[in-house]
């Protein structure tokens, strides 16, 4: 089997690349050690992370394998689920979280984005998680689900513990906000109708009637929230401070705006906001890449490494917004491929466009950056920046 390698070492959270690009020199599928002390198979190529993702053999429904899971409605959702249940979650929603609803977003969007720049402009520095990055995505999609009332503080500090990899914190934000949806859901059946979407995803059925029963529309409700808000704080955050560490890229957009959604795309690619993916377990004996992973065992699939593989991209250290377009792996791929992509690529569109107009001398405020814990999300905790 080979020696375990530890992705707990020191230095692996500020800059993982190295690493991956160690083992990804060996082979496509590692054994290793998470921060947290647990053992998984690492898939660390783009050919394999990308066939692991679609494999239905990888089974997403940990409920079988943790009993205790099974009595939160938070759990009850899409991502945690396989065919045909998987099938039938995702088909409800999708009927209500259409490309038209996050079309029709953008005026809002923009409206907000300037709201939180007047304000941040004021300062001649800033935080720009705290200005911009986290509010933004917040503010949209608590409008979107309808829960504008949400206590920010308490929000990012469920969904900050929820992606943090710590299970006894995970468990905790996971009870907070199934008791706070479950309430709210309740108050919004009750109520007069709405257009909004949590509102819509309650009065939804599909052509035989099947509905989404009270746990799955706290749960889609959770799943909903925290990965719209979490996916685009971080791409946000990332893709700015890859356009500063880079400053011909940030010349080069500045020049020609029209060239944003390639600076999108390779801040996905390049700095991706989901390191690593949610757990999977094999649920049979299976072969990944070469590598036999025997059934129960955990699998962890790293989108920030397959996205920086040689393989697929040239040079793929560099962090080049006129690279050629080619799909990368940011957002997932196969059944469970992120459902708000669109709306996480529209706020950063509209986010980094905004910012860029707005403050011509955006630049970095020289100091540490710390890095989100955990293997799932990746984007610093704080992004200092001047405005000139």
């Amino acid at each position: 089997m080979g020696p375990v390698e530890d992705l707990g070492a020191e230095g692996f959270r500020e800059d993982p690349y190295p690493t991956y690009a160690r083992l990804r020199a060996k082979g496509p599928v590692h054994r290793v050690r998470t921060p947290e002390g647990e053992t998984a198979w690492l898939v660390v190529g783009h050919e394999a992370a990308r066939a692991a993702l679609a494999d239905p053999r990888l089974g997403k429904d940990f409920r079988r394998f943790s009993p205790d899971a099974r009595a939160l409605p938070a759990n009850a959702n899409m991502l945690n689920a396989d065919p045909p249940e998987h099938t039938r979650l995702r088909r409800l929603v999708a009927r209500e979280f259409t490309p038209r609803r996050v079309a029709a977003l953008q005026p809002r969007v923009q409206q907000l984005t300037d709201e939180l720049l007047d304000a941040a402009l004021r300062e001649p520095t800033a935080d720009l998680v705290d200005a911009l990055a986290f509010p933004l995505p917040m503010m949209v999609i608590c409008e979107l689900l309808g829960v504008p009332d949400l206590d920010r503080k308490a929000f990012r500090g469920w969904s900050n513990d929820f992606v943090s990899g710590n299970g006894e914190a995970e468990w905790r934000a996971a009870q907070a906000m199934s008791a706070y949806l479950t309430e709210l859901i309740e108050d919004k059946r009750c109520g007069g109708p709405a257009d909004d979407l949590l509102s819509a995803l309650i009065r939804t059925r599909n052509e035989d009637g099947d509905r989404l029963s009270p746990d799955e529309l706290t749960g889609m409700a959770f799943l909903l929230l925290v990965a719209g808000h979490e996916t685009t704080v971080n791409l946000i955050t990332n893709a700015v401070l890859g356009l500063l560490r880079h400053p011909d890229q940030l010349a080069a957009l500045r020049a020609d705006p029209a060239l944003i959604d390639g600076a999108v795309e390779e801040a996905l690619r390049h700095e991706g906001p989901v390191e690593t993916t949610t757990w999977r377990y094999a649920t049979e004996p299976m072969t990944i890449a070469g590598t036999v992973v025997p059934p129960g065992d955990s699998v962890l699939i790293s989108l920030a490494a397959a996205d920086r593989d040689p393989e697929r991209f040239p040079a793929p250290d560099t962090f080049d917004i006129r690279r050629p377009a080619q799909a990368n792996l940011a957002f997932g791929h196969g059944i469970h491929y992120c459902l708000g992509a669109p709306l996480a690529r529209l706020e950063a569109r509209v986010a980094i466009s905004t910012l860029l107009a707005r403050a011509p001398e955006l630049a970095l405020v020289p100091e540490p950056l710390t890095w989100r814990p955990g293997l799932i999300v990746r984007g610093p905790t704080r992004l200092p920046v001047s405005f000139g």
